[in-house]
């Protein structure tokens, strides 16, 4: 609990004297954190629904969308699709990515359980939900314009000065600034307190090399020279090498995740603090008096005096850890992290068991896992015991020549001895084995032909080797690239006009299609996305299983099929593994939450960041570290997995429920201990109930398929640990 001073109305020169007691900051005047420059400042004043662009038409949670709007699948037309403005975009980013988070389809819950119009006691009381209030917009960076993060401060018309919270919202995914507005924004603004949203440099960074053009922090386009510093990203090449480059592989496209070789990852936690440290300073600048007659402000709010709770999910979520293993200030005071992707320093020293039975492999780094995945997912998915074929996502994804490029990757799979078996269903079985044995358990079967069939193990793969790597978008990475395809045909085009110009809005910041898709350069026949790519060494389209073995042997140090070291003459090399290696090394978690609060959430159906590798053994990781003095809680949701948006779909309706609403608990339950000392529940399984019904046609979702996290869980629902390992029960 802090010690805290009600700022009230205190004057100057009471600051002042606070801050030579140790009471406020290291000087009286309000200045802007190192690395900080402020682009914008906006008042957004909406409280009624509608599609305009001005700040009186707008507000900081819905874009002046509201429930209704946000409810709809399509966000509003741009009024030049070619050039869209700010504010255009700024809205549709807002549409997006509250979207792209949670499930918004009849029944779901969208409206009634949770979303904008509904208070944080789960009543149906804010009417529209459009929450007013003023928003800072910044970027942060290292002197050289090649860092940029996106930081966006949003203070609700509501904020109580006398009792100030600020919730800090890095991005999800590869999500832009406005990432966690869905979770982390969305509680923190209900709530009355500041948030501070942040791409921890991530995000619609889409550099197209053809013609030089970026997007600015603001999401607008325009060339690398115009934008200056202002560029959210451009990758570091000379115009002669993108001229070569642009020769050899026409119409690729550089994104910041994947391009700046900056790992943006080893700086999640970083970024965090400072997005922090800034929305101080904005609070100071709206709320403190001015010093003496002049324009400055005082030093009002503090580490000391304002409350402050790091949440958010996926990526986020591992933000928010690595922030607080890091915060040497004492600026966060509680944390929740929804389906972090944790990845502990080590597996030494603790253990991860369920139901009394030790997990053989855990606690691995999220690379590790996917390179894994990319190579058998697909194979696996054709196992006979996996029945999902009404929800196929290779139905889903319309491409004819999926499931016999999942056939050719097993037999290929079998050619160079990783798989056994005579035919497709027995080498299926014994990918499915292999997963199993790596980590993922069997509640994970049926998600593994929608996590490859979505491209996520092959987009994680290509993306996640060039930035722990460090590499350059010229250096194709294991023959890979980015580009707009022909979604029939696989073939690279040039990026469209409309595409480009929206990317802010419409990209998650990853290669996923929207604007760019995974490009397997040294396909037989020339380049093709992913899913059509021929292998050489195959000459099959087998989903460019050569690249997946280079991927694999970036992070193992050795060929994927021979198990020989790599060298400088192997493909890929040495030098390059060793990068992506100490990338991987970078990135890693202490396990040390400096006795913060701390609660962790996560679907044991989640196959996309297994709850093994992840949340369970982060969770004995932090005991091995810290031992008694430990205050993280964890809750495991059964029936829940990553993606809460997969829920609209046929056969996801009516097998899995959304995590959304525990996160929206944790983050209160937090409040509260922080606020008032409210205990904090045990650790513990939360045993949720899927909706049932038809594939496409469950019943509406109630609050009785969703319990409560229990304030005293049954003895079998308990989380404990034996020994040194974490127990969770079946």
């Amino acid at each position: 609990m802090r010690k805290w001073i009600v700022p009230g109305t205190l004057t100057s020169v009471a600051m002042a004297i606070l801050t030579g007691c140790g009471g406020g900051s290291d000087s009286a005047v309000n200045s802007l954190p190192a690395g900080i420059a402020e682009v914008s400042r906006t008042a957004y004043t909406a409280t009624q629904p509608g599609a305009g662009t001005s700040p009186a038409t707008q507000d900081l949670l819905t874009g002046g969308l509201g429930k209704a709007g946000l409810g709809l699948a399509a966000a509003p037309a741009f009024a030049d699709p070619l050039n869209p403005t700010a504010a255009e975009l700024r809205r549709n980013a807002l549409h997006g990515n509250y979207r792209g988070i949670m499930d918004a389809s009849a029944g779901s819950g969208y409206g009634t359980l949770y979303g904008p119009n509904i208070d944080l006691a789960g009543r149906d009381t804010l009417g529209h939900g459009l929450i007013p209030g003023v928003e800072y917009l910044a970027r942060l960076d290292d002197g050289s314009g090649r860092k940029n993060v996106a930081i966006a401060v949003q203070v609700p018309a509501h904020f109580d000065a006398n009792n100030p919270c600020i919730v800090a919202g890095p991005s999800s995914g590869s999500r832009g600034v406005y990432g966690s507005i869905g979770s982390a924004g969305e509680w923190g603004l209900k709530k009355g307190c500041a948030v501070a949203l942040t791409d921890s440099g991530k995000g619609m960074g889409l550099h197209d090399l053809m013609d030089d053009s970026v997007n600015r922090i603001d999401g607008t386009r325009a060339s690398r020279g115009a934008a200056g510093m202002l560029s959210h990203f451009a990758a570091q090449i000379t115009d002669a090498a993108r001229a070569a480059f642009n020769t050899a592989f026409p119409n690729r496209l550089a994104l910041k995740h994947a391009h700046s070789q900056q790992n943006p990852e080893q700086d999640w936690g970083t970024d965090t603090l400072a997005s922090i440290r800034y929305a101080m300073y904005v609070l100071n600048q709206e709320y403190a008096p001015t010093v003496g007659t002049g324009p400055q402000r005082a030093v009002r709010f503090n580490a000391d005096n304002t409350l402050v709770i790091a949440g958010s999910v996926s990526n986020g979520g591992a933000a928010v850890l690595r922030a607080a293993e890091q915060d040497t200030e004492r600026l966060i005071d509680g944390v929740v992290a929804s389906e972090p992707s944790a990845q502990p320093r080590t597996t030494a020293g603790y253990g991860v068991q369920q139901g009394g039975v030790p997990v053989e492999v855990y606690g691995r780094a999220l690379i590790d896992y996917f390179t894994v995945g990319n190579i058998y997912q697909p194979c696996a998915a054709l196992a006979p015991s996996v029945t999902m074929a009404e929800a196929s996502f290779f139905n889903y994804m319309a491409l004819a020549q999926l499931k016999p490029a999942a056939a050719n990757r097993c037999a290929a799979l079998a050619a160079k001895g990783l798989l056994g078996g005579a035919d497709t269903a027995a080498q299926a079985t014994e990918a499915l084995q292999k997963l199993r044995a790596y980590g993922w358990t069997a509640e994970h079967d049926a998600m593994h032909n929608a996590h490859y069939g979505l491209g996520n193990s092959p987009i994680i793969g290509m993306m996640y080797t060039n930035a722990l790597g460090r590499f350059s978008v010229l250096d194709n990475l294991c023959g890979m690239s980015a580009a707009q395809v022909n979604p029939a045909t696989g073939d690279v085009l040039p990026v469209s006009a409309a595409v480009k110009a929206g990317s802010f809005a419409i990209g998650n910041g990853t290669a996923n299609g929207a604007p760019a898709t995974v490009v397997y350069n040294d396909s037989v026949g020339g380049a093709k996305a992913w899913q059509f790519a021929v292998s050489p060494s195959t000459g099959k389209a087998d989903f460019a299983l050569d690249a997946a073995l280079c991927q694999r042997a970036l992070v193992t140090g050795v060929d994927t099929v021979t198990g020989a070291a790599l060298s400088g003459t192997t493909v890929p090399t040495k030098a390059q593994s060793d990068a992506v290696r100490a990338g991987m090394a970078q990135v890693q978690l202490n396990g040390n939450l400096q006795g913060k609060p701390t609660l962790i959430v996560a679907g044991r159906s989640d196959a996309l960041v297994p709850v093994n590798h992840s949340s369970r053994a982060y969770v004995a990781y932090n005991r091995a570290v810290e031992g008694a003095a430990s205050k993280l809680r964890y809750y495991e949701v059964t029936n829940a997995q990553h993606f809460d948006a997969f829920l609209s779909l046929a056969g996801f309706d009516n097998r899995y429920v959304p995590l959304h609403g525990y996160f929206n608990d944790a983050m209160s339950a937090m409040y509260a201990h922080l606020q008032s000392g409210a205990a904090l529940a045990p650790s513990q399984v939360v045993r949720a109930t899927p909706r049932g019904g038809l594939p496409g046609a469950a019943p509406a979702i109630t609050a009785a398929n969703l319990p409560a996290i229990a304030a005293t869980p049954e003895a079998g629902n308990q989380i404990g640990f034996d020994g040194s390992s974490v127990n969770v029960p079946h």
